[in-house]
């Protein structure tokens, strides 16, 4: 007796990633401050003060940037920040480090304990991936607070 064999139905998974500008036309970051002038010119100046975003800013092993990419938005008082999608986005880019970025609406720059958990459970996570997350930045519209620049990295 010949059992007919069933066709199963599976997704096809591609990956790509295109990048239309040359390395060494990207900016560097050497410092917080870099990150931060290079967050404030791709924010929504508009809801800055409105809705909390999460924001990552991939990077090569030169700290040139690959690209950032918009994570969650939230409303007043926080975002969701799925870490799966972090990491997909990193991969899919051959990231080797990271940093993260959120604003406070409040204007507050302090992290909140939550964000401190955040942070920790992306930065062990990087470490199982190889890809280094370097700072975790808190803005506004007027200031910024660094995780790396307060040792809390």
């Amino acid at each position: 007796m010949v059992q007919k064999q069933t066709a199963f139905k599976v997704a096809e998974v591609e990956i790509s990633y295109k990048s239309n500008y040359n390395i060494t036309e990207r900016p560097q970051i050497n410092s917080s401050q870099d990150a931060y002038k290079i967050l404030m010119q791709h924010w929504r100046m508009g809801s800055i003060e409105h809705l909390e975003e999460f924001k990552v800013i991939l990077l090569n092993t030169n700290n040139r940037v690959l690209g950032i990419v918009d994570i969650s938005v939230g409303g007043v008082s926080g975002t969701l920040v799925d870490p799966k999608i972090i990491f997909a986005v990193a991969l899919k880019t051959n990231t080797s480090k990271m940093i993260l970025a959120h604003n406070h609406p409040s204007g507050n720059v302090n992290p909140s304990e939550a964000d401190k958990r955040l942070t920790q459970k992306i930065k062990e996570g990087g470490k199982l991936l190889d890809i280094e997350v370097c700072d975790h930045i808190i803005v506004t519209n007027h200031n910024y607070f660094s995780f790396a620049d307060e040792w809390l990295m």
